[in-house]
């Protein structure tokens, strides 16, 4: 197989009926919506990430019993008092916590907020492909719209 089979064949948009092409920019639209929502939620994730290595920089000998809210949802916390300057309770998904060194915790949030970041960057690279295709389809359908409407026109000058 040469390097020109190889690359992906594109395909000629003014060849595809009306009706089809629309039906293709509606997919693309709610696909595009998909990864726009997809991408939020994954900044959301990576800005809660940094949070949390943000966070650990308090644990600090001079903070011990020092008053804190403890999180027991996202709307509701209890007065505590910062016991432990050297281990955490994290979080590391789907309901499982385990405790951790300060610096492991770290860590494991700059590990997983680089990730996150990753893929972000990854997930950007499609979104952006996306708007050009959509872009693409866009101005092919309003150029044959445009042309229908001229040939309607010619069409009834004519008769």
């Amino acid at each position: 197989m040469s390097a020109a089979e190889a690359q992906p064949q594109g395909i000629d948009l003014t060849k595809i009926p009306l009706p089809q092409l629309q039906s293709v920019r509606q997919q693309m639209e709610e696909e595009f919506q998909h990864l726009m929502s997809s991408y939020a939620s994954l900044k959301q994730a990576q800005v809660k990430y940094r949070d949390g290595h943000d966070a650990l920089t308090v644990f600090t000998e001079k903070n011990r019993d020092a008053p804190i809210l403890v999180p027991m949802t996202n709307s509701l916390y209890v007065p505590g008092k910062l016991s432990s300057v050297d281990k955490v309770i994290v979080d590391v998904g789907t309901g499982y916590y385990m405790e951790k060194e300060i610096g492991e915790a770290k860590d494991f949030y700059l590990r997983k907020s680089d990730f996150l970041r990753g893929n972000l960057e990854k997930l950007q690279a499609t979104i952006v492909q996306r708007q050009d295709q959509l872009k693409a389809i866009s101005e092919v359908m309003s150029y044959r719209m445009t042309l229908a409407q001229k040939q309607q026109q010619a069409g009834q000058a004519v008769a």
